[in-house]
């Protein structure tokens, strides 16, 4: 039996998801007072989970707003991060960067192939998607996707599971648009928005039909 979530795990996941919040904003998702959730922040900032800053308003007294620290990624799966990356080392090591880029392409059309089972039959633009942020959500992603005001939808990944294997090299993370590109098919157009490793705390992909994207 999987054992529930504490308000400490659930304000975490929260911030991961959702990105800096006050105080209040927390509370009500809690559904528990403002006290009694200042109270959980206190016991998570001793604990180097989570930090917080200052915004001033256009009225009144700034306002304070929480967010995670580089501490609390640890409590998020990263796919048994140093062995991936003495992996990589090695294999560059013995078979040179072609080697690593044979690997990734191989990697690649595994994932694809898989993908392209998923959606097969699924014609509706919305539902492709919904189908691809769940696959994704399935390997560590803890993706969603959101409706933008022109129609778009966005494939958010509040966490990347392989990220330091993305940090050590790079196209992974080319590997994986050009993947979401060919899993959803010619008529549909991603561009990546936010990026991790550019400095973003997650990584978003823009996902429109062909046609609108030209227009």
């Amino acid at each position: 039996m999987q054992t529930p979530a504490t308000s400490a795990d659930r304000i975490l996941r929260f911030l991961k998801f959702r990105g800096p919040q006050t105080a209040e904003t927390l509370a009500r998702h809690l559904g528990i007072t403002v006290p009694g959730t200042r109270k959980h922040l206190g016991a998570l900032l001793d604990e180097g989970l989570v930090q917080h800053f200052d915004e001033a308003g256009s009225v009144g007294r700034p306002r304070r707003y929480w967010q995670l620290t580089e501490k609390a990624q640890a409590r998020f799966p990263d796919a048994h991060a140093a062995l991936t990356v003495e992996m990589i080392a090695s294999i560059r090591a013995v078979f040179g960067n072609d080697g690593l880029d044979r690997l990734i392409g191989e990697r690649e059309r595994q994932t694809l192939a898989r993908y392209r089972t998923a959606l097969a039959g699924i014609d509706e633009f919305a539902a492709r998607v919904e189908c691809l942020t769940r696959l994704r959500s399935e390997e560590g992603y803890m993706a969603e996707t959101v409706k933008l005001d022109d129609g778009a939808l966005l494939l958010v990944e509040n966490h990347c599971p392989i990220c330091a294997a993305a940090r050590t090299c790079q196209n992974f993370c080319r590997s994986e648009l050009d993947v979401f590109a060919a899993a959803l098919g010619p008529d549909v157009k991603v561009e990546r928005g936010e990026h991790l490793l550019s400095g973003s705390r997650r990584c978003t992909y823009r996902i429109v039909p062909a046609k609108e994207f030209a227009a």
